[in-house]
């Protein structure tokens, strides 16, 4: 049985992790370097970089903090914020990251998902799904969630899997820095029309809430940022209460 991934996420801007919420009232959490190579020893399956400001500023990601972070860790790291090209996933490639995260470049121009899926392989192409409830409907927003795309979610996680996403970071930000739990009807939703893996991202608040997501959804995985950035809890933490309640993780010596 494959186990349930725990990720922690670095969202950076202007060189310093910050958490907010439902992307707005953002604080300092830290440096990423020194964060990063905090969660490597502290159990975590994967880390995620999120430049939050690169594609609603129109700038390139930052290559130097990539680098420095990648020399900082041994398990797989993702990197999204201001993706736009093949060239773009090479270079953050070539810096040290594992996976590519596209957003808002991919819902501008959709065969960007297909060109570096072809360039860097699907299974290190993350398709990131920054979603907020309009009306009845999960949409689609882009730019730092500043933007309506008019696209439906479902439909959209869709299509960036025949395209050749190999995953799904998928953010609620009607839940995001809440505390008050995942949104289980969103993430049930996307994980169930899906085959490739989807990481359930926003709204972690305790341990429980993560066995919620992972009870009641088909997640593989699930993100959170605050409640570890402020050590409200630990990765180990989660891990360890998770395993008591019969759900699959990997637990390191």
């Amino acid at each position: 049985m494959l186990t349930k991934r725990i990720i922690p996420c670095l969202d950076v801007d202007a060189g310093r992790v910050v958490k907010g919420i439902e992307f707005v009232n953002l604080r300092d959490a830290g440096d990423p370097v020194v964060l990063a190579k905090f969660y490597d020893g502290e159990s975590a399956d994967e880390l995620c970089f999120l430049d939050i400001t690169a594609s609603s500023d129109s700038r390139e990601t930052v290559f130097e903090m990539i680098a420095q972070v990648a020399s900082q860790v041994f398990i797989p790291f993702a990197v999204g914020g201001g993706v736009r090209s093949v060239a773009d996933a090479k270079k953050i490639l070539a810096a040290g990251a594992d996976k590519i995260a596209i957003n808002s470049a991919a819902v501008a121009n959709p065969n960007l998902i297909s060109e570096i899926a072809e360039a860097i392989g699907s299974q290190n192409l993350i398709l990131a799904i920054d979603s907020k409830k309009v009306g009845e409907e999960f949409a689609v927003f882009t730019h730092g969630g500043r933007r309506n795309s008019g696209l439906g979610v479902v439909e959209w996680a869709r299509r960036g899997e025949k395209m050749g996403a190999g995953e799904i970071l998928l953010t609620s930000m009607d839940a995001d820095g809440t505390k008050n739990g995942f949104d289980i009807p969103l993430t049930r939703a996307v994980s169930e029309a899906l085959k490739i893996p989807v990481i359930a991202s926003g709204g972690a608040g305790r341990a429980e809430h993560f066995l919620e997501v992972f009870q009641k959804t088909s997640a593989d995985a699930a993100l959170a940022a605050s409640i570890f950035h402020f050590k409200e809890t630990s990765i180990v933490a989660i891990k360890n209460f998770l395993a008591e309640n019969q759900i699959p993780v990997r637990i390191t010596a």
